[in-house]
């Protein structure tokens, strides 16, 4: 690689930096540091892009200059990238920067924490972690053989080498254990009790759950409670986990709510346990309440969602709570 081609990587990584910096994100100079330095372009060498005949790649080894151009300008932008497809499927990305900067932050990681990642993915969080941590301190584990493969040549071509573990993710990594921070970045229906299994006391859990991100605290074992973030997620679910529910019947329900992310994001945290008509009334009644205003517990008993108290009038058993037990 030529000196030109080094000075352009960096100076796109520079740019991206500064952008999220503008937008809010990366208040941690560790943090910005490792968005700084860690080469995305290595963990996406290709990616795909919707467009009227269907997905189209970009890669970087391709001999159009423009085309490599575009594959650049992707991989440097604030944006989620498609990079694996089957069967015309989306089975893995490379999620948007600002949120991956934005889920590092709230895991709230401490020199010396053991972090486990749920869902290898390109391998890129993983890099981003390891930066911060250092390669002993984190494993990343994912279901697909292939994206694991995928992810470790991608972290070696990088010059990092956390652990790489092909394995159900809902079970977590029992060979590493214990771990002071999970991370997933796959949603998941509910939360594996494999995981406050794995986790120190006064652990922390990030996760997406129900286009939301849920950070629980553990506070041993058997138990964890905690609220959900403020920002909308949308992952590709977690394999290996219990089925989502089968799609409600919403008709009679009006356009507006439906098109309105709160009142979905209530839908789907209340899926098999509140009929969509009553949700809407409690979402009226409640004033729209955010997501902030939600949280989750799991304990030996069960696993349950929550309005504004996990012991008050509006608790829902999460379908699914016992995945990974």
């Amino acid at each position: 690689m030529g000196a030109h081609q080094v000075d352009m990587y960096a100076e796109a990584r520079a740019a991206l930096v500064r952008e999220m910096a503008a937008a809010g994100a990366l208040d941690d100079p560790a943090w910005r540091a490792a968005f700084t330095e860690v080469p995305r372009h290595l963990f996406v060498p290709y990616y795909f892009v919707g467009g009227p005949a269907g997905h189209q790649r970009l890669w970087g080894e391709d001999p159009d200059p423009a085309r490599r151009q575009r594959w650049l300008e992707g991989v440097y932008s604030d944006m989620p990238l498609a990079t694996r497809m089957r069967g015309g499927e989306l089975v893995s990305s490379s999620s948007q920067p600002s949120l991956m900067a934005g889920m590092l932050e709230e895991l709230d990681v401490r020199d010396g924490n053991a972090v486990l990642e749920i869902g290898a993915g390109t391998g890129y969080n993983a890099a981003l972690l390891s930066h911060r941590l250092g390669d002993e301190l984190v494993t990343t584990v994912d279901l697909d053989p292939e994206i694991t493969e995928s992810a470790r040549k991608h972290l070696e071509a990088a010059g990092y080498h956390p652990a790489v573990v092909t394995g159900d993710g809902a079970r977590g990594c029992p060979a590493r254990a214990p771990f002071d921070r999970i991370i997933a970045t796959c949603a998941v229906p509910s939360v594996p009790r494999a995981w406050l299994a794995q986790c120190r006391p006064g652990a922390r859990i990030l996760a997406p759950l129900a286009t939301g991100l849920i950070a629980l605290d553990v506070r041993d074992a058997s138990h964890a409670e905690g609220h959900f973030l403020h920002t909308p997620a949308y992952f590709v679910p977690l394999r290996g986990t219990t089925a989502e529910p089968a799609p409600r019947q919403l008709g009679g329900l009006p356009r507006r709510a439906l098109e309105n992310d709160l009142f979905r994001f209530m839908l789907s945290l209340t899926a098999g346990s509140l009929d969509p008509h009553e949700a809407l009334t409690l979402w009226h009644r409640e004033k729209r309440p955010p997501r902030e205003r939600f949280g989750v517990t799991v304990t030996e008993e069960g696993e349950w969602a929550w309005l504004d108290d996990p012991r008050g009038p509006y608790a829902w058993p999460l379908v699914g709570g016992a995945a990974g037990a």
